[in-house]
């Protein structure tokens, strides 16, 4: 399993058989979309609608096997939603023994049942650049301590080629308040079940 950060929230995971892309809202940022036709498009939040047509859109609860991997999408609630609202997804992505959980802008609380439901996590993905807009480091290490992934990958932070419609922090500023060094920055990880620690590390993606 191969991951790559392509700023805000975007990812792209290449296994064997697919290509799954995640929360691609780049062009609506002011940069270029990442998304390419027959991908596995999956999207946390509300979304434009793809200019190239995915394999597979997937951006509500359920669950979902495609070309061998696993996804499992539950409503959570998003960060300026009401205690009542839930109008953020959270998935959880399992490509053979690797499993993933992306949580997108979501508000640092999860039930147990939640919790539960998600289960033993390999690799999280969460943003940290706060300001109201999404959560900040403190938010972000609730979620990790209550998680327990064996990796974090910060995302949607500080970034000048983006125009994001509040300013965000800065790596460096959120990294400060999560209280966790970076193991290592890469320009993607290639992961195996084997690589994993039992201590949870967090590894920096540079922006592809």
């Amino acid at each position: 399993m191969e991951l790559q950060f392509h700023g805000a929230n975007c990812l792209t995971l290449n296994t064997k058989q697919a290509r799954v892309t995640i929360d691609d809202n780049l062009a609506e940022l002011g940069s270029t979309p990442v998304l390419k036709a027959n991908d596995i498009a999956i999207f946390t939040q509300q979304h434009s609608v793809p200019k190239e047509i995915p394999k597979l859109v997937v951006d509500g609860p359920g669950e979902y096997e495609v070309s061998g991997i696993s996804i499992q999408g539950m409503k959570v609630r998003s960060h300026i939603d009401t205690e009542q609202e839930k109008t953020g997804n959270l998935y959880k992505i399992q490509v053979d023994d690797l499993r993933l959980v992306v949580t997108g802008h979501i508000y640092p609380d999860l039930t147990d049942t939640q919790l539960e439901t998600i289960g033993t996590v390999d690799i999280l993905c969460i943003p940290v650049g706060g300001n109201g807009y999404t959560l900040d480091g403190e938010g972000a290490l609730k979620l990790i301590k209550k998680i327990e992934p064996k990796i974090v990958i910060p995302t949607h932070y500080a970034d000048n080629s983006l125009k994001y419609p509040v300013a965000q922090q800065s790596l460096k500023e959120a990294l400060e308040s999560l209280g966790m060094e970076p193991k290592e920055t890469l320009n993607k990880l290639k992961i195996k079940l084997a690589d994993l620690s039992d201590v949870t590390q967090l590894i920096v993606l540079e922006k592809a």
